[in-house]
């Protein structure tokens, strides 16, 4: 096999692993509307802060949140706006091939999921009670 194609074929496979772990999707979840602080998130996810911390760091080092500091408080957004739309089709699908009751819950999910993408504005700037994502201080991940 062409050693370019294994590149980006393990480039694909770890974007992928990313997104397999629910607790990163509850945070995702969390987070598409608005930048959130990390007690938000942890209130949001009912995961444990250290738990959450572990998952945005990981997310922030594979360049899908950003992250910026304010005082005590870190605040994170979604950076790849990709990641959000492939949960969104993914529910969708899931959704419409599913007969079980919780069919209107995952479709309003990924209806979430996308407000963010395409022809809508970012979600920080559609927030009014949380601070713009557009701070200065935010940065991408190297």
């Amino acid at each position: 096999m062409d050693p370019q194609l294994d590149q980006v074929l393990e480039s694909v496979s770890g974007y992928f692993a990313l997104l397999a772990e629910p607790t990163r999707l509850r945070i995702l979840h969390s987070i598409c509307d608005a930048e959130k602080t990390v007690s938000d998130i942890v209130q949001d996810t009912g995961a444990s802060q250290t738990n959450v911390s572990r998952h945005l760091n990981a997310m922030y080092k594979a360049g899908v949140l950003l992250r910026r500091r304010d005082g005590n408080f870190t605040w994170y957004a979604v950076a790849d706006r990709t990641v959000t739309e492939i949960c969104r089709m993914v529910c969708i699908h899931i959704a419409s091939r599913d007969d079980q009751s919780d069919i209107g819950r995952l479709l309003a999910f990924a209806e979430q999921l996308g407000a963010g993408s395409g022809t809508r504005p970012a979600p920080a700037a559609t927030a009014p009670t949380r601070r713009k994502s557009a701070h200065p201080s935010i940065r991408r991940a190297p």
